[in-house]
């Protein structure tokens, strides 16, 4: 059964057809929630809140593009949503460099600690990055997706940036290589 039959029949209720659309899709929902969230048992939480949503909108898919990259829209909204209500984007006035660059050896820090150190991230400044760096939004587009301005996605990806520039460099100062694959 294809993948466009299995959306008709989740469109339909369809339970078995519900079940094998969450096996088939949850993996690379899960990445995209871990990716937003403040911990592993966060993502779990926000990928089951997803799914809820995306069967009770899969009615308004309408086979036009990518379901991937719809579901995957419809995780991103329905986190930053959670976040939305609990004011994480209010404005925050710093005096922070445009860029702050952070150079990595590939081989010298595992991805395992990257991510662990982007879930560190306060709640702001881990959306904006992820939403900036890893699914290539604007910055335009972040400050409507999240109701802030520009100039506050700017400010927000680049403490990111510096806040994950420092973690690296005092792992790189100490020597501590335990997050690292060996």
């Amino acid at each position: 059964m294809g993948l466009d039959q299995i959306i008709k029949d989740c469109q339909a209720n369809n339970i078995k057809a519900q079940e094998q659309l969450y096996r088939l899709l949850a993996p690379k929902l899960f990445a995209v929630c871990l990716k937003y969230s403040r911990s592993r048992a966060d993502a779990e939480d926000n990928l089951q809140d997803g799914f809820i949503l995306l069967f009770d909108k899969i009615g308004q898919y309408r086979f036009q593009g990518s379901f991937e990259g719809w579901a995957k829209r419809l995780m991103i909204n329905n986190v930053l949503q959670k976040y939305r209500t609990t004011g994480v984007f209010s404005l925050v006035t710093e005096n922070i460099p445009e860029e702050a660059d952070v150079y990595v050896e590939a081989d010298e820090v595992s991805m395992e600690f990257l991510v662990k150190i982007i879930q560190e991230l306060p709640d702001r400044y881990r959306t904006v990055f992820n939403l900036y760096v890893t699914d290539g939004y604007s910055h335009k587009e972040i400050a409507e997706m999240l109701g802030i301005t520009d100039g506050t996605s700017k400010s927000n990806l680049a403490r990111a940036r510096m806040i994950l520039k420092e973690k690296i460099e005092a792992l790189q100062k100490t020597g501590d290589y335990r997050m690292q694959n060996e």
